[in-house]
């Protein structure tokens, strides 16, 4: 954390385009209005506006000379009364602008004013200062000279740019007369586009409001012709060439690195310095900075393109990245920049400061450097340690060799790297160790057989929360004997649960505790508690949390430390002394403390009664909306669930255990949630806890969570239990939905058969033949049980002939005699007008039930009105009288007696028209009384039996496949 405040002391210090730094003397703000605010201020050296919008606008400027123009796409109505008033330096006038949507700010400046424009901290400035004086001419040796060439600038001496577009990418094509040198390369938020020849490059057709770029302006300088462009955010540069046309692609989504350029020290010919090979060089320009106020060396180079994929820094100059030739800003005056040939050489009179790593790393050493860890993965008290000199000079002379190290790639040594590594951990600078160790590892895969390196970054990792990357480098081969490394292991793992291995590595690791400083101490020592607790040990958690109480650290840490002691008390029986510390804690401003506390607390006072349910059901539903992640999300996700579930309140305990478990799918306690939830779900529709629901709630509950509904014989039992209430209420679509979706997404062979079959059936009953063909047809499969099939031929012959499709019917059923068989022949009969063979088929049904007493059912009733309607329409007299005499007793008691009576009555001397037979024996009756034997036939199936927990089963395996002694 001091690094970085550190730094942004620094970076403030020289923050306003390389100027010295002065106090603000005066800073006016202006009244905000709705969708802007200005702000404005002066110092000694430059004057600030500041626009800030709430929402998002683009900024673009234009500049003509010595107006300044800075337009947004957006309007408001500010008051810019204290703007015209104000007298800022440098700013002779500012005029506002309306117009097209957009809202434009005109600065006049003086004639001794510059100007940059940029964003930060949210808001987009203006910047208004004194022009600078050029700096004195660096001095340059003399250079070859361009062999002569074809003049390359267009007739009119102007190169209109031309702009396409494809997909994120924008490109910017330059199209000269002839083929010329180029350099392309990157300055803060600035891309530079340089060419070696003098010309107007007209920029007019650039596109406004897109985000490659804010803002472009065209420059000319002896010799060099230059387009500036100033982007909003980091964007990808490439270039390429084909004749004497240039190409520069301005990318969001990255371009890919140039050709590299060769980078090497010279010192063989007197004075050190810098080269590069850079081939096809022809120039080199220094190029004026408008925004800086300072001058970049430029080299420009021919194509194909070539460059630096990253800048590099030196004590005397920075290389600037390029994706075409060479960049430079000096940091002394007296930096020389030529090329011979191919060869660019950067020097100093008396040469530049490019001593060797192996020296700077002895120089760091002496300034406090850390020694290499005489234990992999031990954390060293003085890693830290900035001594006399301070943070910043210790973090430069380490950064020093660091540079060194790069230049020198594969062949260079690491000492530096893991030399500043050491530092930034024991600052606690995680990520910058992490990039640092990363960066060297890319140049020196070997790096990962290496103790030292291992332990770095896994201690890095830990520190920064990738358990998992950590724990991938302190279980290295190479640190398997590592008491320290071990702890480290440990701790990492008991940070994701792993508490049987994380035990091992406490156990391992033991012997090394009390090498490491306090603050380490108490955290691993607080990860074994935790560990112990979670593994039944109480004992073994008391021993390590009183431990961990001895290594007082820090406030914060402490309370960590007494909310696992906590834990341990409420463990070994001590509620009251448990709840005491947890209310105690409950109080304190970190969420991270004071959540647990509460959720112990809260599950204390409801098993001791002194809160209701719904009190610890409201604790709880707050509770996980303070700390996000982790453990304890889930542990109070936990909770509440399984209360509602208590309470009867079942969608609520669904919803809480879906609220979490996906987001940390590694993390034991998220797998244990998932089994919550599948186990409350099966209670409730396996379990019969929602028989108590109306049956519309119930299934409303099923289909929000549906997904939930296992695959085999428990989803299949679930499906059909919830079936079985629908159909009892005559929900028949509404069945017929949940058997759909189990069949075209859940089931397969056979169970998709049984259950495909029973869907086909309620498609009969709610009178959808059609919808019955499609599910039959849907699941056929080779492999089916005579039984079964049997049905499923039963139950297409039936939608067949409710399709009209008689003797199609006729033929499904063939020679089967059984019951089902038989009804079902006796209606295609009916239907078919068959008069004597349907007669004869319904009385064969009915068989001696005159012989019973007691009332028909409804599905009797039925048959024996077709079989007297059908004997009649058949003219079969003693047919009917057999009937009449065996049944004339049932007739007073039946639900409909009279239709009975005339259907036994027969035709009655033309007193009875066969369609008014017809009409008594219609299909209404015979159709009510087969639902209603299709609905006993659901309820009176059994249904598969719920497959016992996995446990159980394991349990029963063993004990079967278990041989007697």
């Amino acid at each position: 954390m001091r690094f970085v405040q550190t730094l942004r002391a620094a970076v403030a210090g020289a923050a306003i385009l390389g100027l010295t730094a002065a106090p603000v003397v005066a800073e006016t703000p202006v009244a905000a209005q709705p969708g802007l605010t200005l702000r404005l201020g002066q110092a000694d050296q430059f004057s600030r506006v500041e626009f800030r919008w709430a929402g998002a606008a683009q900024m673009s400027v234009r500049r003509d000379g010595q107006v300044l123009t800075v337009s947004f796409d957006r309007d408001a109505k500010p008051d810019i009364a204290t703007l015209k008033t104000a007298p800022l330096k440098w700013v002779k006038s500012v005029d506002v602008r309306h117009g097209k949507g957009g809202l434009a700010f005109v600065f006049t400046l003086t004639d001794d004013a510059d100007a940059s424009t940029g964003t930060a901290d949210g808001a987009d400035f203006v910047n208004v200062f004194a022009k600078p004086a050029p700096p004195p001419a660096p001095v340059a040796p003399p250079q070859t000279p361009p062999a002569s060439r074809p003049d390359p600038v267009p007739p009119g001496g102007v190169v209109a740019m031309r702009v396409s577009q494809a997909g994120p990418a924008l490109r910017l094509e330059f199209p000269w007369r002839n083929p010329l040198g180029a350099a392309v390369f990157r300055r803060g938020d600035a891309i530079w586009v340089v060419f070696d020849a003098q010309a107007r490059i007209d920029v007019s057709k650039a596109p406004k409001n897109v985000v490659q770029f804010a803002a472009m302006q065209s420059l000319a300088g002896p010799g060099y012709s230059a387009v500036r462009i100033s982007t909003r955010s980091a964007v990808g540069v490439s270039a390429t060439a084909e004749g004497a046309n240039w190409e520069v692609t301005l990318d969001p989504a990255g371009a890919p690195p140039p050709t590299p350029v060769k980078l090497a020290r010279d010192d063989t010919q007197g004075p050190v310095a810098l080269t590069g090979a850079v081939a096809g060089a022809t120039g080199v320009y220094w190029v004026a900075d408008p925004a800086v106020g300072d001058r970049i060396g430029v080299v420009t180079a021919l194509a194909p393109a070539k460059g630096l994929a990253a800048a590099h820094d030196f004590v005397d100059f920075t290389l600037l990245q390029s994706a075409q030739g060479l960049a430079t800003t000096p940091k002394v005056d007296d930096l020389s920049l030529s090329f011979n040939g191919d060869i660019v050489t950067l020097g100093r009179p008396k040469g530049l400061a490019l001593s060797g790593g192996d020296t700077k790393l002895a120089d760091a050493t002496a300034l406090g450097a850390p020694k290499p860890a005489a234990a992999p993965g031990l954390f060293g008290d003085d890693w830290a340690a900035s001594g006399a000199i301070g943070f910043l000079p210790r973090y430069d002379a380490l950064m020093g060799p660091v540079a060194d190290e790069e230049d020198k790639g594969v062949s260079g040594p690491t000492a530096a790297h893991l030399a500043l590594a050491r530092f930034l951990v024991g600052e606690g600078l995680s990520f910058e160790a992490i990039g640092i160790l990363n960066d060297a590892f890319r140049t020196h895969a070997d790096l990962g057989g290496d103790a030292e390196f291992r332990a770095l970054r896994g201690m890095a990792r830990a520190m920064a929360g990738r358990d998992k990357e950590a724990e991938t480098d302190l279980a290295a081969p190479v640190l398997e004997d590592s008491q320290p490394a071990a702890l480290w292991r440990g701790y990492v793992l008991a940070r994701t649960s792993q508490w049987a291995d994380a035990k091992k590595a406490f156990t391992q690791g033991a012997p090394a505790l009390s090498r490491f400083p306090a603050l380490w101490k108490q955290r691993f020592a607080r990860a074994a508690a935790e560990t112990a607790l979670a593994l039944n040990d109480t004992p073994g958690a008391r021993s390590w949390i009183n431990y961990a109480l001895g290594a007082s650290v820090n406030p914060d840490e402490d309370a960590a430390t007494k909310l696992v002691q906590a834990e341990v008390s409420e463990r070994e029986g001590d509620a009251a002394g448990a709840l005491a510390l947890y209310q105690a804690l409950a109080q304190l401003p970190r969420e991270d403390i004071s959540g647990p506390a509460q959720l112990h607390a809260t599950q204390i006072r409801l098993a001791k009664g002194a809160m209701t349910p719904a009190q610890a059901i409201d604790v709880y539903d707050g509770l996980r909306f303070r700390w996000r992640g982790g453990a304890f999300e889930l542990e109070t996700i936990r909770a509440l669930g399984q209360l509602y579930l208590s309470q009867g309140r079942y969608r609520e305990a669904l919803e809480a255990f879906r609220s979490a478990g996906k987001n940390l799918p590694d993390v034991p306690e998220a797998v244990q949630l998932q089994a919550d939830l599948a186990s409350a779900f099966k209670s409730l529709f396996l379990g019969g806890m929602a028989d108590g629901l109306p049956p519309i709630q119930a299934l409303a509950l099923f289909y929000d969570f549906k997904e939930l509904t296992p695959v085999g014989a428990d989803g299949d039992a679930m499906v059909r239990r919830l079936t079985r209430r629908l159909i009892d209420v005559d929900l028949l679509p509404q069945a017929e939905d949940l058997l759909k979706y189990q069949v075209d997404n859940r089931l397969d062979g056979v169970p998709k058969a049984e259950v495909a079959t029973d869907l086909a059936v309620i498609d009969l009953m709610d009178r959808k033949p059609e919808d019955a063909i499609d599910a039959i047809n849907a699941s056929r499969t080779t492999v089916l049980p005579t039984g079964l099939n049997l049905e499923r031929r039963v139950i297409a012959a039936r939608a067949l002939t409710g399709l009209g499709q008689y003797d199609t019917a006729l033929e499904m059923l063939g020679s089967d005699a059984s019951a089902d068989a038989t009804d079902a022949r006796a209606e295609v009969l009916w239907r078919e007008k068959n008069w004597a063979a349907s007669g004869a088929i319904f009385e064969k049904m009915l068989g001696e039930r005159y012989k019973t007493a007691g009332p028909l059912s409804a599905e009797q009733e039925g048959q024996l009105l077709r079989a007297a309607a059908a004997y009649s329409l058949a003219a079969d007299d003693g047919a009917l009288a057999r009937l009449r005499a065996n049944y004339t007793p049932f007739v007073a008691g039946a639900h409909n007696p009279d239709a009975l009576r005339v259907a036994l009555s027969g035709l009655n001397g033309g007193e009875v028209s066969p369609a008014d037979l017809s009409r008594l024996a219609a299909d209404n009756e015979v159709f009510t009384g087969w639902v209603a034997k299709m609905r006993a036939r659901f309820d009176q199936t059994p249904l598969p039996a719920p497959r016992p927990p996995l446990s159980a089963r394991q349990a029963t395996a063993d004990v079967t496949d278990a041989k007697p002694a």
